[in-house]
């Protein structure tokens, strides 16, 4: 098994997997206002993810409902590494979808077992299987028959922290990576991450793992949940010892996360933002045109259009349109009118 992940800087950063926003075209955007080489800078996400994708689908699905789906699993070159993320309860499944991504050249497969959807749970999947230890082990092993390197994302607990029994139950599978969402399924977003529990849970793995100091086969220990920007994940993973960080909604309107030095902020001009989300509508059209709703792009119009005077009635103007080549029509106009 290659297993890229040994192969990553320490602390790694990666972009986590956002329905409806980090699809192939918001990826392709990040992978390339991320990666311009410029001195000093570390450029990109150290792995993207993609969002994430039912294997019942996968398997199940009729040929145009797979077509639709494999839309998510688009990507480039310039991407990699790239984790293909997976939900399902049923073993069967998550084995025979993750051989089809494996065959579809991705470099991982990620398991979902923190998602609090209610559509998602009713089906055993996502924050779900939190409940059910024994049967998020069997998908892991499931999921391991592809070759590919395999990792979780999952909450520390469901009704309460359940970190001390949960965690665990999943090294004891030795995935490649366990990303902790440092918050309860039922605690959704609404309180703040307890980063002091990832601290923990590095504890734990330690003990579970390395009694003897030998980490070649150690699992990786991400964190996630209200990380700022690039300086506030390096601050975390210094206090806590993970190996790495996962940055989501820091995302919004930023495509440029990812690429900081310690010398210059991350600040963008007006036209720079809206420069990026024409290439953003000129990527969705490329890329997602045809199968996914052109109201999936308005959400990102408030994080790129915001912050100057004007910017509130560009949006509005925006956000009225009802396709990209009028959405189009009203940026190119709008570059010459900043104040």
């Amino acid at each position: 098994m290659n297993d890229f992940w040994r192969k990553l800087p320490k602390p790694f950063f990666a972009l986590a997997p956002l329905e409806d926003v980090t699809d192939a075209a918001f990826r392709a955007l990040i992978a390339r206002l991320g990666k311009v080489p410029r001195p000093g800078w570390r450029g990109g996400p150290d792995v993207m993810f993609t969002e994430f994708t039912s294997a019942d689908g996968l398997v199940l699905a009729p040929p145009e409902g797979k077509k639709k789906l494999l839309k998510k699993f688009l990507y480039g070159e310039k991407e990699r590494p790239i984790v293909a993320q997976l939900f399902t309860s049923v073993p069967e499944h998550m084995e025979k979808a993750a051989k089809m991504i494996a065959d579809m050249g991705f470099d991982g497969v990620d398991i979902n077992m923190g998602c609090p959807d209610r559509a998602v749970e009713k089906s055993g999947c996502g924050a779900a299987l939190i409940k059910n230890p024994a049967l998020a082990r069997e998908l892991i092993r499931a999921a391991q028959t592809s070759g590919l390197p395999v990792s979780v994302k999952t909450r520390i607990g469901y009704k309460k922290d359940e970190l001390e029994t949960w965690l665990p139950e999943l090294l004891a599978e030795h995935p490649a990576v366990i990303t902790l969402h440092a918050r309860t399924r039922d605690e959704m977003s609404d309180v703040p991450a307890r980063w002091e529990r990832i601290t923990r849970a590095v504890e734990i793995r330690n003990r579970i793992q390395n009694p003897r100091g030998d980490a070649s086969r150690m699992t990786f220990i991400v964190g996630n949940g209200d990380v700022k920007d690039i300086a506030d994940a390096h601050a975390k993973t210094a206090e806590t010892k993970c190996d790495g960080v996962m940055l989501g909604r820091a995302v919004f309107g930023n495509p440029w996360l990812f690429s900081y030095s310690a010398e210059c902020e991350n600040v963008h001009t007006p036209q720079e933002k809206v420069e990026a989300l024409s290439e953003h509508l000129s990527l969705f059209e490329e890329l997602l045109g045809g199968t996914t709703n052109y109201a999936t792009m308005k959400k990102h119009f408030k994080a790129y259009i915001s912050g100057w005077n004007g910017a509130k009635e560009l949006r509005m103007r925006l956000m009225e349109t009802e396709n990209i080549e009028k959405a189009q029509e009203i940026l190119a106009n709008a570059t010459t009118n900043f104040s």
